[in-house]
């Protein structure tokens, strides 16, 4: 490997069909840096992550893992990394331990080294109580940290991470993002993850990659990125409004200032503005329409407001959320309700 970068992406496109779901990306990784692919449900993530991973073949463009071409070289590169996929890939009816021999045995490692891999790993994931337990009797949580010790037989020096955390209880989200950061600052991993969870990736990432519909729309720090909202008159207010209206929430959009406006609940909005004057503005035609304010919160911009700045919309969709932009990025104006999905 001839530079710093462990991986370099140059103009990667897949299609499937006439869909386009990864559209001629490019950027690089360093040695050691956890790096984050953020962005919706279909944005591109995991489908750039199956094509480093050698689990798919792009349609165009190239991809390097430790100087080894994804496609001319699959082998080389399977050797360099781990994958911890969405969907997790145990037997049930084996035990903690007879799974990961099995997957060990895929790598040709010997019991002489793939066995204390085993129990150093297990205890590293606070599961060598339950070796010998089945993993159907596991609970989602411990399930996943079996994901990620599977990942690790092989100690690879590229662990892809594809949304570690989703449907895990606090605790077990908590154990998973210290493991994390703990493999990179003491083994040197370079670690790839992808998420939705924007508060996951300003935890865990040196650097953040947005993408959606299949480009990169924005790469650099969190703190750099944030600084595109905070540096150019954005003003970010969080509004408790007891007899919120129909009435009063179109007043709020029509104000000159108001970029979008996102509904919480019954009486909380969210509302983006541009403008030196924009607080008092919004203020002043709440208090016409004869709003009742009960509270007022001026936020600092995070990773969400960024993505909702520069595509049009929030990076995950939220329940009975109705979100309203004006002069946004996007084309068209627009008004819908957003559903988890």
């Amino acid at each position: 490997m001839e530079s710093n970068n462990m991986i370099e992406v140059k103009n990667l496109t897949k299609k499937f069909g006439d869909f386009i779901a990864v559209d001629d990306i490019s950027f690089e990784v360093k040695q050691s840096e956890v790096f984050g692919l953020l962005g919706p449900n279909g944005a591109g993530k995991s489908t750039t992550i199956r094509m480093l991973t050698t689990l798919i073949r792009p349609n165009d463009g190239t991809a390097k893992i430790g100087g080894y071409d994804v496609i001319k070289q699959d082998s080389k590169v399977r050797e360099l990394i781990g994958l911890v996929s969405e969907k997790m890939i145990m037997y049930d009816r084996l035990t903690a331990k007879e799974n990961l021999k099995f997957f060990g045995k895929l790598y040709n490692m010997p019991d002489s080294v793939l066995n204390p891999k085993i129990d150093e790993l297990l205890e590293m994931l606070n599961l060598s109580k339950w070796k010998n337990s089945k993993v159907g009797t596991f609970s989602t949580g411990m399930r996943q940290r079996m994901n990620v010790i599977r990942a690790l037989l092989n100690t690879p020096q590229v662990l892809f991470l594809d949304e570690p955390t989703l449907g895990l209880d606090p605790q077990s989200t908590v154990e998973i993002r210290e493991f994390i950061k703990k493999l990179n600052r003491e083994h040197k991993t370079t670690i790839i993850l992808t998420t939705h969870m924007m508060n996951e990736a300003d935890l865990l990432c040196d650097r953040i990659g947005i993408i959606d519909k299949g480009k990169i729309v924005a790469l650099d720090t969190s703190a750099n990125l944030k600084k595109t909202i905070s540096g150019n008159g954005t003003t970010i207010l969080k509004l408790e409004i007891p007899n919120l209206t129909s009435s009063l929430l179109n007043t709020i959009q029509s104000v000159k200032c108001v970029n979008s406006v996102s509904q919480e609940n019954n009486s909380h909005i969210k509302i983006h503005a541009t403008g030196d004057d924009a607080f008092d503005l919004i203020i002043d035609a709440v208090r016409a329409k004869k709003g009742k304010i009960n509270s007022i919160e001026k936020l600092e911009p995070t990773l969400e407001d960024v993505f909702l700045k520069i595509t049009g919309r929030e990076v995950r969709d939220k329940a009975d959320n109705k979100i309203v932009m004006k002069h946004g990025p996007g084309p068209k104006r627009f008004s819908q309700k957003q559903r988890v999905r």
